[in-house]
């Protein structure tokens, strides 16, 4: 529908990423009128219209490498978040005055011209410089900074977007922003000289210094004028690439999220998609050249989906055109290329793959080498190029230098084998981030660079030019590589595409098995289906399988671990973070007044309600007796006729479920009144003191209760307010759950950070909550995807009070759009304007309210990572939805989802929150075939809490929940039938020892008992006949039992016996009471009677079920 057209102006006028040229409409689709929106985009609605229909056509058709422009046809709808700016900005600037004299050469302005857009893949500074600080690629734009001033050069349409930013430039760090709009046939030379003379006065001097990228060779008819400008005037340049080197090196949040989610998308691909692409080739025979799988993985790349990576594709880009290389010919660095040879794969043949992708820019990378039939060298070579790779890794840590990398590396090979140190690549990778190759962090001998928490690094080591022995010259050379990218953070460095194995199991293929020479030995010819292969195979057909068994060794490992552990606890007398439950507590004593002279008087003998005192005052024997109202139980009135009656009912001591009371301990011997009845005349009066009597009895419950909870509560710091200490980091119109509760409408409120805390509090004065940091447990960021709401979470150390709720778990929530529908509207059509317009609102909506929790969390993670808070060890956590999974943890069915340290789900209520740390054991329960669903028991580590139950989780799920399982290195186990917990962990901590000796958890191990049946089943049938007669199977049946063993000589003697045996209902019944009469034992009940009765008629048949040779029939088994 579109064809590519060249540019004749430049292409210099809408920012954008990675811009393409435009396209002209060659087809219009019938029910659109094209003409109309084409000559007339008079109004925003026809614009967006305009825009969606172009974005769709574009999406369904092939794949493209590059963002694309907005025409002069359509509104550019660009914004730069002011927030990531002001932050980025102060910190260049922060950055370029703390090392100045070094990094930047003492420089008194900084320039930067962004050259032309090209369709080459390149990593430019200057680009990485926008994105870093605006969002967007500004083509063909001069940036100059100065200590007071920022001046940009730019055509008309990017400064008006750059317009936005003036405000927060001066405000961020105190610096005036001036645009030089250059015309469209402008070679700018007057704005130029005006911006040097600007240099010049801001300085201070005729000759200031000002620095510049030296290695970015002017592009283009703008920067080739600058470049002039700058040599012939009084200018002294200097070079300042180290000082943005080293600006760029250290992520932030938002950041390190980008390249979390390229890091995904790179280890999917070549998890989901090159290696089966290969393994098909492979084991079909085919024959594919390197530049078509090149082809097929970067559309791959660009269409997430494929993968099955919910990621937009217009967000994602590749780093380099992917690299397949085979048969002899190896190029191991990024800038190789795959050629148009086939895939090589014969014997001892080497493949070696490496793919890079993008996100929002930011870049990944992976490589892997799969070894064919390797011979005994081959596969050395590579396990000890894995553990170089993995020592590289482990030395990535805050405070080594760079070059502990790859001296890491270095002091494994020569341990291991120093014959392949020649061999080695002179440099265990580079820094990445928005450059594929950041310059100053090549991870190589000499840099003595500290590293810092949030470097990324892609760490790629290999070794090239091997030989192998071999002839064929295809395969007697050949090179190794591995590639990962590697977050280094406080914690153990963390490695972003560990999902797409390294291991030599998983990389190494046997193409001929069969082949193969072994030592001559007792074996099957047969594999374990009882089939002979028909061809070669790959070793990884068994892929799954081998998976499998690695994730039953690493939880038979666990099992060992998780049983010493819980006998360690055990023996310490106790679980690990027990909380133990709440005793009974007793109420205080209940006075209603203090002697006869504080009661109220009354001139009639009525009941009375004295709210004030909290007590009823009753009409006994004409004397007015008060009653405190927490002893009242229930009230009730009665109206027969025209009498109403009012019946209370005190709480007294020995009556059920009726609460402690210290008066029954301080009067022991004291008269209860336990019920008393009043009839009355006036049913309006019976009424009205009824209700008097339960609305005084629900206030003071529920004051109570509150005074108990609150007495329960850990004792908390006081929030220290920030005042203008320091800038409120601040999140406006929020809801809060568990809500204050009260009458009035309910009102949003603000969360603000403080010094030591959050505070958010409503319009309302007694509408205020304070959260600690030092008591919160876990924090949760969950964005709106496919729900309806964003929202942040805090799961506290110790119980808070939220109006009058005692709570452990409180939230903070905005609708991202309305929950309602109109119903009486008709329906709309797809291509409606409104509604497209709606939709696009309701995403701007969304997107909007994402990115502003999105910025109030960054800002709290760099609040966080102050000193005084480290010991907290606090952070933000995001739900990864793809490991998600549908569940009932209470009454409802919910998605349940993992975090990296909880489980949890944020969106019922009851909130589910459970710590990964203090659980024990998983038991998967009601775990088969033609089971629909399963359910999951947690056992927590405090054997006094409940076992967490979740129930009714679809099967499909239950091999995704076993892999989470593994990789976060908890237990589990599955059963047939759902377990009642409370008396098992009853008889665990009463009687630990034997717990122990039992196996401890094992007794859950279903696949143990499976084995053991299974042992005892084929030990029946492998039985064999034999010279020997066999013994009968139990002595209770006595002599009956000889009839199951007879020989074949037996039955050929005489026919006597099948009749014999042949005997009739009345003979055996006869015989069976005999025999009972003999024993003494007539009283047997008719059950017993009928058991024998069935047994010896299943005696009396056995020769009919006989087959034509004599053979006794199989035994029944019963599962």
């Amino acid at each position: 529908m579109f064809r590519r057209e060249k540019r004749s102006d430049g292409g210099d006028d809408d920012p954008n990423l990675r811009p393409l040229p435009s396209y002209s409409l060659l087809y219009s689709p019938p029910l659109v009128d094209w003409h109309h929106h084409l000559r007339s985009p008079s109004s925003v609605a026809d614009l967006k219209f305009l825009s969606r229909i172009a974005a769709e056509t574009l999406r369904r058709s092939k794949p493209l490498r590059y963002h694309i422009f907005c025409t002069d046809q359509i509104v550019c709808s660009q914004i730069i978040d002011l927030e990531n700016f002001s932050k980025r900005l102060e910190a260049f600037y922060t950055h370029w005055g703390k090392h100045k004299s070094d990094l930047w050469s003492s420089s008194d302005a900084v320039a930067i011209a962004t050259p032309p857009t090209s369709e080459d893949l390149r990593y430019l500074k200057s680009s990485a410089l926008n994105i870093w600080l605006l969002g967007y690629e500004f083509p063909e734009t001069i940036m100059v900074f100065m200590n007071k001033q920022i001046h940009f050069l730019c055509s008309q349409k990017k400064a008006s977007l750059l317009e936005t930013i003036k405000k927060s430039a001066h405000e961020a760090v105190g610096a005036d922003l001036i645009i030089h709009v250059k015309a469209k046939h402008d070679d700018g030379t007057a704005l130029m000289e005006e911006i040097i003379r600007a240099i010049c006065v801001q300085s201070k001097s005729d000759s200031p210094t000002i620095g510049y990228i030296t290695k970015e060779a002017p592009e283009g008819r703008l920067l080739e004028t600058w470049s002039e400008k700058l040599g012939n005037s009084s200018l002294q340049l200097t070079d300042v690439t180290n000082g943005f080197s080293d600006l760029f090196a250290v992520k932030d949040v938002s950041e390190v999220t980008c390249i979390k989610k390229a890091a995904y998308l790179t280890s999917s691909v070549m998890k989901n998609f090159v290696v089966p692409k290969l393994e098909r080739v492979i084991d079909e025979e085919k024959k594919v050249s390197h530049s078509s799988l090149m082809d097929d993985t970067e559309k791959a790349i660009l269409d997430p989906s494929r993968v099955k990576v919910k990621l937009k594709a217009e967000n994602v880009d590749i780093c380099y055109p992917p690299i397949f290389q085979s048969g002899g010919q190896f190029d191991l660095r990024p800038s190789a290329s795959s050629n148009d040879e086939d895939l090589y794969y014969d014997s001892t043949s080497v493949i070696v793959c490496a793919i890079g992708s993008r996100y929002n820019s930011y870049c990944s990378n992976v490589a892997r080498t799969f070894l064919i039939d390797a011979t005994a060298s081959q596969s050395k070579a590579y396990e000890v190029l894995l553990k170089a790779h993995d020592a590289s890794v482990s030395a990535l840590k805050p405070g080594n230098t760079v070059a502990a990398a790859y001296q890491a590396a270095l002091a494994v090979v020569q341990k291991e084998a120093p014959e392949l140190l020649p061999n080695l690549t002179k440099s265990a990778g580079t820094g990445i981030g928005l450059e594929f190759r950041e310059s100053g962090l090549s991870l190589n001998s000499k840099n003595d660079r500290l590293l810092k928490a949030g470097m990324v690094f892609n760490v790629c080591l290999g070794f090239q030019n091997l030989q192998a022995q071999t002839n064929n010259p295809k395969t007697e050379k050949y090179s190794l590589l591995l590639a990962d990218t590697v977050i280094v953070s406080e914690k153990p460095p963390e490695v972003l595409t560990a999902g797409c194995s390294k291991s030599v199991k998983d990389v190494a293929y046997s193409f001929n098995e069969e082949e193969e020479e072994e030592p001559p030995r007792v074996r099957s010819d047969l594999n374990s289906t009882g089939v002979l292969p028909s061809k070669a195979t790959l070793r990884s057909d068994n892929q799954e399988m081998s998976k499998e068994e690695l994730r039953k060794q690493h939880q038979a490992e666990l099992a060992r671990q998780k049983n010493e552990e819980t006998a360690r606890r055990l023996a310490g007398g106790g679980s690990a973070g027990a909380e133990g439950r709440g005793q009974v507590k007793t109420s205080s004593e209940l006075i209603a007044y203090k002697n006869a002279n504080d009661m109220p008087f009354s001139k009639e003998l009525a009941i009375q309600v004295d709210q004030k005192n909290e007590a009823i005052l009753l009409p006994i024997y004409g004397s007015m007796v008060p009653f405190h109202v927490s002893t009242v139980k229930s009230v009730t009135s009665h109206q027969d006729n025209r009498t109403c009656t009012i019946r209370i009912i005190f709480n007294v001591p020995g009556t059920p479920f009726t609460p402690h009371d210290a008066n029954s301990l301080k009067f022991p011997g004291a008269t209860y009144l336990k019920e008393i009845t009043f009839r009355s005349k006036d049913p309006r009066h019976s009424s009205e003191v009824v209700q008097l009597i339960k609305t005084l009895r629900r206030h003071v419950a529920s004051r109570e209760s509150e005074r108990a909870e609150r007495a329960t509560l850990v004792t908390q710091e006081k929030l220290q307010v920030s005042g203008n200490r320091m800038k409120l980091i601040k999140l406006a119109d929020l809801w809060i759950r568990p809500s204050f509760g009260g009458r009035g409408r309910k009102l949003t409120g603000t969360l603000e950070s403080h010094v030591n805390g959050f505070r958010y509090a409503t319009s309302r004065p007694d509408e205020r909550v304070d959260i600690m940091f030092a008591n919160i447990k876990h924090a949760f960021f969950q964005p709106a995807e496919r729900e309806m709401i964003t929202l942040l979470h805090f799961h506290l150390h110790n119980h808070i009070m939220v109006g009058n709720k005692k709570t452990k778990d409180v939230q903070f929530y905005v609708e991202v759009m309305d929950v309602v529908q109109t119903l009486g509207g008709g329906r709309r059509s797809a291509l409606d304007p409104d509604e497209i317009e709606e939709e696009q609102r309701e995403r701007e909506r969304k997107n909007r309210i994402n990115m502003e929790f999105q910025n109030f969390v960054n800002k709290v993670h760099d609040l966080w990572a102050q000193p005084q808070f480290k010991g907290l060890d606090l952070e933000f956590d995001m739900p990864l939805r793809e490991l998600g999974f549908h569940g009932v943890p209470h009454k409802s069915s919910a998605f349940i989802v993992p975090t990296s340290s909880c489980l949890v789900e944020l969106i019922e209520t009851p909130f589910l929150v459970v710590t990964l740390s203090e659980i024990e054991i998983v038991n998967l329960e009601r775990v088969g075939f033609g089971q629909k669903n399963f359910d999951m028991a947690i056992v927590f580590k405090d054997f006094k809490r409940d076992v967490l139950r979740i129930d009714s989780i679809p099967s499909s799920s239950v091999d995704g929940i076993k892999e989470w399982l593994d990789t976060t290195d908890l237990k589990y186990y599955e059963s047939r039938l759902n377990l009642n917990w409370r008396p098992i962990l009853k008889t665990i901590t009463e009687d630990p020892e034997k717990f122990i000796e039992d196996g401890g958890w094992e007794f859950l191990n279903m696949e143990a008992s499976d084995s053991d049946s299974e042992n005892t089943e084929e030990s029946d049938q492998g039985y064999e006949p034999s010279d020997v007669e066999p013994l009968s199977a139990s002595d209770d049946e006595g002599n009956d039992s000889e009839s199951l063993v007879e020989s074949d000589e037996d039955e050929e003697d005489s026919e006597d016996s099948e009749e014999e045996k042949g005997k009739t209902w009345e003979e055996l019944e006869r015989e069976a009471s005999n025999a009972d009469r003999e024993k003494g034992d007539e009283s047997d009940s008719e059950d017993e009677k009928r058991r024998r009765k069935v047994k010896a008629l299943g005696k009396s048949r056995i020769p009919d079920r006989r087959d034509p040779k004599g053979a006794h029939p199989k035994r029944p088994k019963f599962k």
